[in-house]
């Protein structure tokens, strides 16, 4: 009786402990994996589908998983930098405890792979992003004339800026899109909300923290760039109205600038047929604070 007792018991406690899995999620990490002996798969498809029979059998016994992104370049550094050995599974163990503490994770609820893994890829993209923006932002420094930290007051203004877009828009579920262009590469920012009838939206805290650092990065540095948002509402047309990011400022598009956006392929510059049930419209004008175009450049 007491042996049943105690084994009842470390069942609930299994079921009340939480943990991490680190996916390789693409061919590429898989392959760097393979260089490691312990490391026993060797084919991709099979890893997945053994990873999947995993999370299952625990989503069944009530246990908690979340799932981050394996890199294993990223592996092999955290070795050397912790004198562990990269052959031993209790290290790859090791690595995957700090990606929970610190990297980005989605919970498994008992969806299949295939449409977790982008999900997973998305979120570490986001918190790339934002780190890379973050940094950039930290590094111009206060300004030369006045003293003020530049990163600092470009990512209250942007937050401003950000504001009076949700404002706008009508109601309905909002997607927006802010593209920033520069070396050495063009960022891109993603935010979703819903607003209610009163027009009030609720953005993803996460999601508006990396666009609004994007945002205020191409309003510090005068990078080109642009912001759209498209918002659906049941038993209406799509609308869409976008802004350009010139010399530090948002500068609304007319409904024909916005149509030509969306209808011309941005690699090759051929004209796309528009989508039909979508309303291209002019942008609000932003009123934005620093319309005298002070922005740090005296």
């Amino acid at each position: 009786m007491a042996r049943t007792d105690h084994q009842t018991m470390r069942r609930v406690l299994r079921r009340e402990i939480a943990g991490t899995v680190g996916l390789l999620t693409d061919e590429h990490d898989f392959r760097a994996m393979r260089r490691y002996r312990s490391f026993t798969f060797d084919d991709h498809t099979t890893y997945l589908r053994q990873m999947e029979a995993v999370l299952k059998t625990r989503a069944a016994q009530g246990s908690h998983t979340a799932l981050a992104l394996f890199d294993p370049e990223e592996y092999a550094e955290f070795c050397t930098a912790t004198g562990i050995d990269p052959e031993a599974p209790a290290s790859r163990g090791r690595f995957t405890a700090e990606l929970a503490a610190l990297g980005p994770t989605i919970p498994y609820e008992g969806e299949p792979l295939t449409a977790l893994l982008p999900a997973l890829v998305g979120e570490a993209v986001r918190q790339a992003t934002w780190e890379y923006a973050t940094t950039l932002l930290t590094r111009l420094g206060p300004c030369a004339t006045c003293g003020e930290d530049i990163g600092r007051a470009a990512f209250v203004r942007a937050s401003a800026l950000l504001a009076r877009v949700l404002e706008t828009a009508p109601p309905g579920a909002q997607h927006l899109v802010c593209s920033v262009a520069g070396p050495p590469e063009t960022l891109v920012a993603v935010l979703h909300a819903d607003a209610d009838a009163h027009g009030t939206a609720e953005p993803d805290q996460a999601e508006a923290l990396e666009f609004t650092s994007v945002l205020a990065l191409g309003l510090a540095t005068r990078s080109p760039g642009g912001l759209v948002i498209r918002v659906s509402a049941p038993d209406r047309p799509d609308r869409v109205h976008g802004w350009r990011l010139r010399a530090g400022h948002l500068q609304p598009l007319t409904a024909s600038e916005v149509f030509d956006a969306y209808c011309t392929d941005i690699d090759t510059g051929d004209l796309i047929a528009p989508e039909s049930g979508v309303d291209y419209r002019a942008a609000p004008d932003l009123a934005d604070d620093d319309q005298e175009g002070r922005g740090h450049h005296h």
